[in-house]
């Protein structure tokens, strides 16, 4: 099965609002950039995403994206996490995915085998949802086929993608991943980030050089 990967990326100086106070400046830019390079890394080692789209306005994340081998998608208008989902959905569909996983930029422990696992054969049609750590966001989507659902991100969307599923008759089901469980909003997700760094090394090293660790 042909999957594709969509990475969205906001533009670096409107991302993570909710960690100013926590991090300001130039290191708060340096920081998105660095999970969004860590996340990156990931989806290239993985074994079933055949190719990956970076959907951003953001000029920094447009040459991380190439420099990972990744087909940019300009979002002129920097649109929010859903539709700048769509616009790399209609992508894939169009370079013939019979897969897409939606995934955010700043999930920066991001484990290619748990991906690869979560991947692996997916029934068609069929939507995968992955929690944040909270149980009740959405940090990813596998969709078969990539346009079976329209993704619906933000607070409570785990529920809502089910229900979007259910009401559609499509086989889902919500799987959890740990790589994928923390994404980094606030600085409570800072704290548990860095707790996870130290017990566990050798991933997320773009984004451990950044906060020092």
């Amino acid at each position: 099965m042909k999957c594709v990967a969509v990475v969205t990326a906001k533009r670096f100086d409107q991302a993570k609002q909710r960690l100013a106070g926590s991090i300001e400046g130039d290191l708060k830019l340096e920081l998105v950039a660095a999970m969004l390079a860590d996340v990156l890394d990931a989806v290239t080692e993985s074994r079933m995403v055949r190719s990956t789209i970076v959907v951003t306005g953001e000029p920094a994340a447009a040459g991380l994206a190439r420099a990972a081998g990744a087909e940019v998608v300009v979002d002129a208008d920097d649109a929010s996490h859903s539709e700048a989902a769509v616009l790399g959905v209609e992508r894939a569909e169009q370079m013939g995915a019979e897969c897409v996983v939606l995934l955010p930029g700043d999930c920066p422990l991001l484990d290619p085998r748990e991906l690869d696992h979560l991947l692996t054969g997916l029934p068609n049609p069929f939507v995968a949802i992955v929690p944040d750590r909270h149980g009740t966001g959405t940090n990813a989507l596998a969709l078969v086929p990539p346009g079976v659902i329209r993704p619906a991100f933000g607070e409570g969307s785990c529920d809502r993608h089910r229900k979007i599923a259910r009401d559609a008759g499509i086989p889902h089901a919500v799987e959890g991943v740990p790589t994928l469980g923390l994404d980094l909003d606030t600085p409570a997700d800072i704290v548990a980030l860095t707790t996870r760094l130290d017990l566990k090394g050798g991933r997320a090293t773009n984004t451990a050089r950044v906060l020092g660790i």
